[in-house]
């Protein structure tokens, strides 16, 4: 494995910690300079010692959308199966997030950290009992988003793998 296949993964939410809710990002019109908030919160993530993940909703559009306005390049992006009758019953009883089984499956036993806002104890207590590796989930006030202390956060832990 090269040492870039090794990096730890960090699984990034767009709504709520990139966006904090009441803010659009349609509100930049292409081609425009993107807003300094956004742009410091790109260099931020992209400082951090891990590969970046697309976690959201807005799939390949957070590649078109979200990333030129925060300065990251295209990354890679996490698609959502459809879920099983039983998986969503199973979610529903162990209150997990919808996104949790997945990032588990495409993590594949990397060490990873998430950012969200829909976060629970019963997800942090799934990944443990699932997961093979290391992993950080972060819960980001939605209506707050990325600040220093969650970098301050994750940037321990990636560094401390």
């Amino acid at each position: 494995m090269t040492g870039h296949a090794e990096r730890p993964l960090l699984f990034l939410d767009v709504d709520g910690p990139l966006l904090p809710f009441g803010e659009n990002p349609q509100r930049v019109p292409r081609g425009t300079t993107p807003d300094s908030r956004l742009v410091r919160l790109g260099s931020r993530l992209a400082a951090l010692p891990c590969e970046l993940v697309w976690a959201t909703t807005w799939e390949e559009e957070a590649n078109a959308e979200i990333a030129p306005r925060i300065g990251l390049p295209p990354l890679a992006v996490v698609r959502w199966p459809a879920a099983t009758e039983q998986h969503e019953r199973e979610d529903q009883w162990f209150g997990l997030c919808w996104k949790t089984r997945t990032l588990v499956d495409w993590a594949g036993g990397r060490p990873f950290a998430w950012v969200d806002d829909e976060i629970t104890d019963a997800d942090k207590e799934w990944v443990s009992a699932h997961h093979g590796g290391r992993a950080l989930l972060h819960h980001v006030e939605s209506h707050r988003g990325l600040a220093d202390e969650d970098f301050t956060v994750l940037d321990r832990w990636l560094r401390a793998l």
